[in-house]
């Protein structure tokens, strides 16, 4: 934490850094028995005896006992995001190297919320993303949709990491994993890169961070929707640490106020944790473990529910990944992760009889290895496997008929390998390489060949181009039809312009041609040769769509430990669907022609942060076959998405203060959601049909209004 450097003498004198970056930190409090603040170079200087405290809001508390001969200190504060160590390594790198996109420090925090701590909903305020709905965590990337999006933690691909109401199409959403376990998070907007299998559209990477190796830490904190804790802590005399994090909602009181649908409201309870040790100074292994409950009780609401509508719920999820870290040589870096993973739920209406249930497990295996072959070159290499169990069914009470059975194993293996050659310099760099892929019941085996070049004309400039093959395969609940996996191609080309260290704009021109994607093309009811047609709940999965979206996005950016930092990005997405058994085509489900994300945060004294939220939305399409009439009626259409909803946005505002104590410090965050009440309105579903006229009625909900939302965390 500390480096003893220059004269003794009685004075305190040193420099505080930003652990991660290096930057130095301005405002920052520092008390002994007496106390200043941090220049904007970080110095500082002090009379006082005892106990050394140095704190600022959104980092760790950092505390040291003077002894009197410490001369000029260097202090790095750790973002309370990240890890506690001695042995940090500072990148220097203020913004991630390739064209992926990041959350850092006090970014992941803030922009979680207090309303749900949701590390996905941080991704939501990211460029590019859109996510129009309040009451679900999944967002969409580029006109895709979330399905098509994977979550990768510690490089293994998750299920269904959200607690919600399994089999509810509409049901509000949360992720699983809290933000106080996690050390990074990037998303993968272009060519989805070789390590990570089976998604076509994006990837959003999560790693999990190890525990303080050189003392204890207890952070907990409470919400209007939730109480969480998290405590870590060395064992085995500083070889190893521990981590562990566990949550308990009260969201479904809030959202039973606010929501107009009480299928909405859910609670629940999750627990993780991490172990980490050093075999060697080479070889590190770890365990982590998620396990979480969610459920739904709608007693209150008993004498309003059908025979076919939920009553009660039930789901779990659980997974355990064992990870090896090995380093045999300066050059070569081995790292294998051994995951088990298992889902169930079961849903049940007034009467206690099961309207659908289902079991999901894998066993995991993942290698992702680096060779560093020579001083310019690096070879990336890897194979995984996955043997996949899903069973479960889909049941109507009345009239008594079973829509949906299923049971099926399967096997899906794949490898990659990327090599990366850099030269004049390190100015031009060449990536070329791509995967393999097999699944048990889908053929044939799929080949997805990659490559990219970055050049570097000026010291502050870079142009990156990227062209990749995406390969995606059905879940095994779609396997009765299709036998082809869902194929991306993409190709992205990037500029980015920096200004000085810690500003930069970049520009993206992308497009994404999508191939023999899934869809129930006679699911929804529509106009077919002037009559009332589909509406066949036991639609098969087909391969009947393909796709084509292209867009660009422009990003401003600043990321600094002191003053101002955040970004405004404005993405334009053009999505279009083919769908080759129906005959028609039309827009995407999720394609969103305006987005705009606006984040900022402001440190204005050394305890006290201000942080912004401003997103808009020009509308996804009202999905399905529907045309508008007079008065607000609506009737079913021969064309498909021609409607759109109401644009979205929605402004948040957060403030955070901490109080400074000699053994502990608290946080006391408030935030108003939607602040100037916004009637942001999502589409629900077809509540009813008159099969003579085609007059449909649709429901529609309206999400947050203005919400004031409060909560505290202590840190000891």
């Amino acid at each position: 934490m500390f480096f003893v450097a220059g004269a003794f003498g009685a004075d305190i004198t040193g420099r505080v850094l930003d652990a991660a970056t290096g930057e130095p930190v301005a405002k920052a409090l520092v008390r002994a028995s007496a106390e200043t603040v941090t220049g904007d170079d970080g110095r500082f200087s002090l009379n006082g005896t005892g106990s050394l405290q140095v704190s600022s809001v959104g980092y760790r508390p950092f505390r040291m006992d003077l002894t009197g001969g410490e001369g000029d200190l260097e202090i790095r504060l750790v973002p309370d995001t990240l890890r506690r160590t001695d042995s940090l390594r500072v990148s220097g790198q203020v913004f991630p190297p390739e064209v992926s996109l990041d959350l850092a420090g006090s970014e992941l925090r803030n922009l979680a919320s207090v309303l749900a701590d949701d590390p996905l909903r941080a991704v939501q305020g990211l460029p590019g993303v859109t996510s129009n709905d309040d009451f679900q965590s999944q967002p969409s990337l580029r006109g895709a949709s979330f399905d098509r999006l994977g979550v990768y933690l510690d490089g293994v691909l998750l299920h269904s990491p959200f607690h919600t109401v399994q089999g509810e199409v509409g049901a509000g959403s949360l992720t699983l994993l809290s933000s106080d376990m996690l050390e990074q998070l990037e998303l993968h907007s272009g060519p989805v890169p070789a390590p990570f299998a089976d998604r076509a559209a994006g990837a959003i990477d999560l790693r999990y961070r190890d525990g303080d190796r050189k003392r204890r830490y207890t952070r907990a904190s409470a919400s209007a929707s939730n109480a969480s804790a998290s405590f870590e802590g060395p064992f085995a005399k500083g070889r190893g640490s521990w981590l562990a994090s566990v949550r308990k909602s009260y969201l479904q009181y809030l959202i039973q106020s606010t929501a107009e649908d009480p299928s909405l409201a859910f609670g629940f309870w999750d627990a993780q944790g991490r172990l980490s040790y050093d075999l060697t100074a080479r070889h590190r292994v770890s365990l982590s473990v998620l396990h979480g409950k969610s459920g739904l009780d709608r007693t209150g609401a008993e004498n309003s529910l059908g025979f076919n509508a939920t009553f009660q719920t039930d789901y779990s999820m659980t997974i355990a990944n064992a990870g090896s870290r090995w380093t045999p040589s300066q050059r070569l870096l081995l790292h294998n992760n051994f995951a088990w993973m298992r889902e169930r739920f079961e849903n049940l209406n007034k009467q206690a009889l099961p309207l659908a249930g289902g079991h999901y497990g894998e066993w995991i295996w993942n290698s992702s290895n680096t060779w560093q072959w020579g001083e310019n070159g690096s070879l990336y290499f890897g194979a995984g496997a996955r043997r996949l169990r899903d069973e479960g069914f889909l049941n109507r009470i009345q009239p008594a008929v079973r829509l949906e059975s299923y049971g099926r194993t399967a096997m899906r293996q794949g490898g990659f390998v990327s090599q990366e050659y850099r030269f004049w310099h390190g100015r031009i760099t060449l990536r070329t390489g791509g995967r393999v892929d097999s699944h048990s019941t889908v053929t044939p085996v799929a080949v997805s060949p990659s490559a990219s070049v970055g050049l570097a004309p000026f010291v502050r400039s870079r142009v990156t181009l990227q062209w990749g093959h995406n390969v995606q395969y059905p879940e095994l609940s779609q396997l009765a039809n299709p036998r082809l996996p869902m194929r991306a191609i993409h190709w992205n080309a990037a500029w980015e312009q920096r200004f000085g260290e810690r500003t930069r704009v970049r520009v993206d021109l992308w497009r994404r041609d999508d191939r023999d994607l899934l869809h129930r093309p006679l699911f929804d009811f529509r106009i077919v040769n002037g009559r009332v047609g589909g509406g066949n709940p036991l639609a098969p999965w087909l391969n009947s769509q393909r796709g084509s979206a292209r867009g660009v996005q422009f990003l401003l950016q600043r990321r600094s430990a002191n003053r101002l930092s955040g970004w405004i990005s404005y993405a334009f997405t053009r999505a279009r669907i083919r769908d080759g058994f129906l005959a028609i085509e039309y827009p995407a489900d999720f394609e969103q022609k305006h987005t705009v994300n606006l984040f900022s945060t402001y440190r204005v004294r050394p305890t006290v942060n201000l942080s912004a939220k401003w997103s808009y939305g020009s509308g996804f399409p009202l999905r399905g076959f529907y045309r508008p009439a007079a008065g607000g009626a609506f009737f079913l259409s021969t064309a498909r998405n021609q409607l759109r909803i109401p644009d979205y946005h929605r402004l948040d505002l957060r403030a955070n203060k901490t109080f400074v104590r000699a053994r502990w410090q608290t946080t006391l965050f408030a935030e108003v959601v939607n602040l100037y009440n916004h009637r942001n309105t999502r589409f629900d579903e077809l509540r009813s049909l008159n099969g003579a006229t085609g007059l449909v009625r649709l429901g529609f909900d309206r999400m947050f209004p203005v919400l004031p939302s409060a909560g505290v965390a202590i840190e000891f």
